[in-house]
C-alpha cells in the first residue's frame, strides 16, 4: 500500500513551480503543490488578482521548500543597516537595489514589477534583467524594509544581500561613455549635414564661412570632452614610455582639428571636421561595446560578496540580530542550517557538521566537537550551533587569506594587442612619409607642401585600424556571450588566444558540486533492506546520508531510537531491526577487507551489527569533460590543482593523460604558488576554478574563468564567468579566440589598403574636401562591417 501511494504521488507536478510533488501533494483550490511555500505564493497571486502570472510561462513559478519566518529579515529593520543598503531616502519615501540571481524569464520581470499590487507600500518597482536587478521605491510609513524582503522571498525571490553590500559605498559606475558618445553622435550628424553642400561648391561665400563657425562651435566640444580620453591615453602612454595606438590616433585627430580650423579661419576651405567627429563617434562606439559584459557582471568581488550580513547573537538567552561588521570577541551566535560562519569562533554547543568547500576546495564536510575551532567561511550542514567569536571578521582566517598580498595581481601586467603593437610602428611610417613629402614639395610649391604634410597626417590617422580590434574582439565577446561565457574585457580575447597552459580546479570544477556516483560493495541488500536504510537516511542532514537517500528507492518507515553522531554515524531501530550507517568505525567493521583504496569515501552497512558492505562514493565528472581535455591537449599543456587528497588520480589521469600535471591536498597559496612558477617559467596559464579557495589563483594567472552554475550567483574575483554546462565549449571558444585574432589581421589588411590610397593621394597633393568626405567615412565604415560580419560568419561554421 505504502509503495503503490508513492509511485501514485509522484505523478504530481506543483501548480506553481512544475516540480514534481514527492510524497502526497498540498492541495488548494482543486490545485496541487509541493510545498507550503508555492501555496502561500499562488495564495498571494491569488488574492491580489494576479494570477495571469501562470499564464505567462508553461513553468514561471519559483520553487520555494520552505515557508519564510520573519525573524529572518528583522536584521533590517535596524537604522544603521538600512542607511547602509538604501539607495536613497527621504521623509516618505526610500529606494533600494536589490539583486536577484533567481530572474530568469519575462513572467519573473512581470511579478516583480507588480509587487505594489501584493504591498501598498511599494509604488514603483524597475526591473534591469541584464543585471538581474530591480529598483523598488517604497514609502517607509507604510511599510518596511524587513516585510519587502520578507515578501519577495515568499514569492520565490528572495534577494542576494551580502556583506559586500555594508562595505563603503561603492563609487558610482563611470557613465561618462554615454555623455560623450551622445555628444559625439548629435554634433557628427549636424557637421555632416552643415558640411554635405560645401563639398560640391553649392554655397555663397558667405554661407561657407557661417556653416564653417558653426562647425567649429560644434566640434569642439568633441575636441575638449569626447575626444578627451585618447589625448589622456596618448599622453600617460608616452610618459612610460610606450607608444600605444591612441598615440598616432591622438595625432590623427589633432591634425584633423588644426589642419580644419586653419583652413576654416583663413577662408581656404570647409576643413575635415566632419571626419574628426564622425571618427571620434566611431570609437566611441568601440569602447561602448567593450564595457557591455563589464556592466552587465561583476567580475571583481571579494569574499564579502559571500557573506551574510547579519548574524544572530544570544544575550541572556534572547536571540537578536545584528550586522556581522558590529560582531565582536566573546560574543555568543547562533549559525542554523546552511548558514555561513562568519568569524573564526569556538563550538560551545551542538552538533557541528561543516562544509569548507567554498573556502579549501575540501568536498566532504567535516565534524567538529564542543571546544574545537571552526574557521570563517564554512557553512553547518544540520542543527543549530552555538559559537563563541575568538576573532573579529576582519581578523579572522578567511579575511586574511583573502587580503594577502600575493592575491593581488601586479597593476604592471597588461596585454599588449595587435593594435598597439602595430600602432608603434604605424606611427614612424606616417611621420617618415610626411617628413618626406615636406621635403620633396618644399623647394618647388610650399603651399603644396604644407598641404602635403598635414594631409599625409589627416587621412593616414589610424583611427579606421583602431577600430578594427574594438569591433573584432566586441563582435567575439556577443558570441561567447550567447553561450554564457562573459568575459571582463576585450583583451581577455587576445590572452586566452596567447595562453599555452590551462589550469583545472577539481571540486566543483571538473566534478558535479551536488552528485556522487555511488557503487555497493559486499553481501547484495534486498528491497525490504535498502528500505529500512533509506528510511534512516532521512532523518539526517549530512551530505552523504542525502545522496545516498536519493539514490536508494522504497518508501520511508518509522524509525525508533535515532540517533547521529557528527563525523561517525546513524543508528535507529526500523521494523525490530537495528541499522547502523556510517564509519567503519562507527559499524564495527574495522577487519572488513576491501581492494577500495582507504582515501575513498565509503559509508558502511550494519544490520543487527552484521556488516553487510559499503557504499562508494565517485566523483562525477561534468559531461564531455574526456572529449574536452583531448581536444585541448593537443595544442596545451594541462594541469589539475584540488584541494581533495589524491582518491582521484587515477580516474583524472585516464582523462588528461600522463604528461598532465597533477597537484592534490593544495592549500590556497599553494595553488597560487603553482600559478606564479608556471609564469616564471615563461608560460602563459589560465586558471578554471569556482571557489573563493581558487581566488588567488584566479588573480594571478593571465586568464582567470569563474565556473559557476548560476552566472549573477557568487563567483571571485576573475577575467571571465563560464556557465557549468558550458564548460565542455572551453576548447571551440579558445579556438575561436586565435580566429578573431587572425580577423583583426585582416581587419588591419582592410585599413592598410584605404591608407595606401588616401597616403598617395595626399603625398601628391591632391587630398582635397571631396576626397577627404568619401575616403574616411567608407574606410571606417568598411572596416567596421568587416569586422562585424567576418565574426559572424566565422562563428557559424565554427558552430558557435
Amino acid at each position: 500500500m505504502l509503495q503503490t501511494a508513492h509511485l501514485e504521488t509522484a505523478l504530481h507536478t506543483c501548480y506553481h513551480c512544475g516540480d514534481d510533488c514527492q510524497g502526497t501533494p498540498i492541495v488548494f483550490e482543486d490545485k496541487d503543490f509541493c510545498c507550503e511555500g508555492c501555496k502561500v505564493v499562488y495564495t498571494l497571486l491569488a488574492e491580489n488578482n494576479l494570477c495571469t502570472y501562470y499564464s505567462l510561462e508553461e513553468r514561471p513559478g519559483i520553487s520555494v521548500k520552505d515557508p519564510v519566518l520573519s525573524a529572518r529579515f528583522a536584521y533590517l529593520n535596524d537604522v544603521k543597516v538600512q542607511q547602509q543598503l538604501l539607495d536613497f531616502q527621504n521623509s516618505t519615501v526610500s529606494k533600494i537595489t536589490f539583486h536577484i540571481p533567481q530572474m530568469h524569464c519575462s513572467s519573473c520581470i512581470w511579478l516583480l514589477e507588480n509587487l505594489n499590487r501584493l504591498n501598498t507600500g511599494v509604488t514603483d518597482v524597475h526591473v534591469n534583467f541584464l543585471r538581474k536587478e530591480a529598483a523598488i521605491t517604497f514609502e517607509h510609513a507604510v511599510t518596511s524594509l524587513s516585510q519587502i524582503v520578507e515578501l519577495m522571498a515568499h514569492i520565490g525571490y528572495e534577494p542576494q544581500i551580502t556583506l559586500a553590500d555594508m562595505e563603503a559605498p561603492a563609487p558610482k559606475k563611470d557613465r561618462s561613455i554615454y555623455y560623450k558618445l551622445g555628444l559625439a553622435g548629435f554634433c557628427f550628424g549636424n557637421v555632416m549635414l552643415l558640411s554635405f553642400p560645401e563639398y560640391f561648391g553649392g554655397l555663397q561665400k558667405e554661407y561657407g564661412e557661417f556653416f564653417g563657425w558653426l562647425n567649429i562651435a560644434l566640434a569642439l566640444p568633441v575636441f575638449v570632452y569626447s575626444a578627451r580620453g585618447f589625448f589622456t591615453s596618448a599622453w600617460q602612454g608616452l610618459q612610460q614610455r610606450m607608444i600605444n595606438l591612441d598615440v598616432p590616433i591622438a595625432i590623427g585627430l589633432l591634425s584633423l582639428f588644426c589642419v580644419s580650423l586653419y583652413d576654416i579661419l583663413t577662408h581656404r576651405g570647409p576643413g575635415y571636421l566632419d571626419s574628426f567627429t564622425g571618427l571620434v563617434f566611431f570609437m566611441l562606439i568601440g569602447k561602448y561595446v567593450q564595457r557591455r559584459t563589464y556592466d552587465s557582471l561583476a567580475f571583481d568581488r571579494d569574499y564579502t560578496s559571500y557573506f551574510p550580513i547579519a548574524v544572530t547573537i544570544l544575550e541572556e538567552g534572547q536571540e537578536q540580530p545584528i550586522s556581522v561588521k558590529e560582531l565582536q570577541k566573546g560574543q555568543r551566535i547562533l549559525v542554523r542550517n546552511q548558514e555561513l560562519i562568519p568569524a573564526d569562533a569556538v563550538l560551545m554547543r551542538g552538533t557541528a557538521n561543516i562544509d569548507y568547500s567554498f573556502v579549501t576546495g575540501e568536498s566532504v564536510p567535516v565534524g567538529r566537537k564542543a571546544g574545537e575551532v571552526i574557521y570563517a567561511g564554512g557553512r553547518q550542514l544540520g542543527e543549530g550551533i552555538e559559537l563563541e567569536v575568538v576573532k573579529e571578521v576582519s581578523q579572522g582566517y578567511l579575511t586574511q587569506l583573502w587580503n594577502n598580498a600575493n592575491y593581488k595581481k601586479e597593476d604592471t601586467q597588461t596585454v599588449e594587442n595587435y593594435a598597439n603593437a602595430v600602432g608603434k610602428y604605424f606611427l614612424a611610417v606616417t611621420l617618415l612619409i610626411a617628413a618626406g613629402a615636406l621635403i620633396y614639395w618644399i623647394p618647388r610649391d610650399t603651399d603644396i607642401a604644407i598641404k602635403a604634410f598635414t594631409s599625409v597626417l589627416v587621412i593616414a590617422c589610424p583611427c579606421a585600424l583602431s577600430l578594427a580590434t574594438p569591433f573584432t574582439l566586441g563582435a567575439t565577446l556577443r558570441i561567447f556571450g550567447k553561450h554564457k561565457f562573459y568575459l571582463k574585457n576585450s583583451a581577455v580575447v587576445e590572452a586566452l588566444a596567447k595562453a599555452d597552459t590551462i589550469v583545472f580546479d577539481k571540486t566543483g570544477t571538473l566534478t558535479e558540486p551536488s552528485a556522487s556516483q555511488i557503487t555497493y560493495v559486499g553481501e547484495a541488500l534486498t528491497e525490504d533492506e535498502q528500505r529500512q536504510v533509506r528510511s534512516l537516511l532521512k532523518h539526517s542532514t549530512h551530505p552523504l546520508s542525502q545522496r545516498l537517500y536519493q539514490h536508494l528507492t522504497g518508501a520511508p518507515l518509522p524509525v525508533l531510537d535515532f540517533m547521529e553522531k557528527t563525523g561517525a554515524g546513524l543508528s535507529g531501530r526500523i521494523a525490530d531491526n537495528l541499522v547502523e550507517v556510517g564509519s567503519a568505525v562507527w559499524v564495527g567493521a574495522n577487519s572488513m577487507k576491501s581492494e577500495t583504496p582507504t582515501k575513498q569515501t565509503r559509508v558502511f552497512v550494519a544490520l543487527n551489527e552484521d556488516v553487510r558492505g559499503y557504499f562508494v562514493f565517485e566523483n562525477v565528472y561534468r559531461p564531455g569533460l574526456k572529449e574536452l581535455v583531448q581536444e585541448l591537449g593537443k595544442t596545451r599543456k594541462l594541469a589539475v590543482l584540488s584541494g581533495d587528497n589524491d582518491s582521484e588520480r587515477e580516474r583524472l589521469q585516464a582523462f588528461f593523460g600522463e604528461h598532465a600535471e597533477m597537484r592534490f591536498n593544495q592549500s590556497p597559496m599553494q595553488k597560487l604558488e603553482f600559478i606564479q612558477e608556471l609564469k616564471q617559467k615563461g608560460q602563459s596559464p589560465i586558471m578554471v576554478g569556482d571557489g573563493l579557495n581558487d581566488a588567488g589563483a584566479l588573480r594571478q594567472s593571465d586568464v582567470g574563468l569563474a565556473l559557476t552554475d548560476q552566472v549573477n550567483g557568487f563567483s571571485p574575483s576573475c577575467d571571465g564567468i563560464l556557465e557549468a554546462n558550458h564548460l565542455s565549449r572551453l576548447a571551440q571558444f579558445l579556438k575561436f579566440s586565435k580566429t578573431s585574432r587572425r580577423l583583426i589581421l585582416a581587419a588591419f589588411g582592410v585599413s592598410f589598403v584605404y591608407n595606401i590610397i588616401g597616403l598617395t593621394l595626399a603625398v601628391m597633393g591632391e587630398f582635397s574636401p571631396i576626397v577627404s568626405a568619401i575616403l574616411m567615412p567608407v574606410s571606417t565604415l568598411s572596416v567596421i562591417s568587416f569586422a562585424v560580419l567576418s565574426v559572424k560568419i566565422a562563428a557559424k561554421r565554427a558552430g558557435l
